[in-house]
């Protein structure tokens, strides 16, 4: 048995899930986690000067609870996917030549350091300014966001966060978010199937 893990990282509403979820549905032998899975109460994340919730942190987040479920698939992928109770067609029984692939996605994925050294593979999906504005605007998010929140917080924090990230992770394959789902799609697979090739092959 050999194991593949995947980070699909990026700015919101940059179409890191919608990538991540369609990834999944496309390789048999795989599993998902979001990050956005595993945000602290409202109640507990801090508020700025502004009065902004500073949801865009890793304090944010309960990542060692993440990192529990990442290693608890990491010890045993075949049974995490019989436990998700999964349609058995997208599995195959496990092997010397099978590679059980986890896709982990989230927009401070690669800033988390424990995280971001699991990873096999990388990729940031990015889009501009106006473009993620625009998205951002059409989303309804519970709490709402509150007026002058984007420009006050959210792009503040993602540039902020972007600059850390670069600095101390290499190796990540940058995406444009404008592109279209299928052409998204399409490169991804192709890079991740060579890379599950190469490992069915190798000794």
């Amino acid at each position: 048995m050999k194991t593949l893990i995947v980070g699909v990282g990026g700015m919101t509403n940059g179409g890191k899930s919608t990538l991540s979820r369609s990834l999944h549905q496309q390789i048999p032998n795989s599993c998902m986690i979001a990050q956005d899975s595993y945000f602290k109460d409202d109640s507990v994340v801090p508020v700025d000067s502004n009065g902004f919730k500073q949801y865009d942190m890793l304090d944010a987040l309960h990542m060692d609870t993440m990192m529990s479920r990442v290693n608890l698939w990491r010890s045993d992928p075949e049974l995490f996917l019989r436990q998700q109770d999964l349609n058995p067609e997208h599995t195959t029984p496990g092997g010397d030549t099978e590679v059980f692939v986890l896709i982990v996605e989230g927009f401070l994925i690669f800033n988390y350091r424990p995280l971001n050294e699991l990873f096999d593979k990388r990729y940031f999906m990015e889009i501009p300014y106006d473009v993620c504005k625009m998205r951002r605007s059409l989303r309804v998010y519970s709490p709402p966001d509150p007026p002058g929140y984007f420009d006050g917080h959210v792009w503040p924090m993602y540039l902020k966060n972007r600059q850390e990230m670069e600095n101390m992770v290499s190796g990540i394959v940058f995406l444009d978010g404008r592109r279209s789902k299928e052409e998204l799609l399409a490169a991804v697979y192709k890079d991740v199937c060579q890379e599950i090739e190469r490992l069915r092959e190798k000794d």
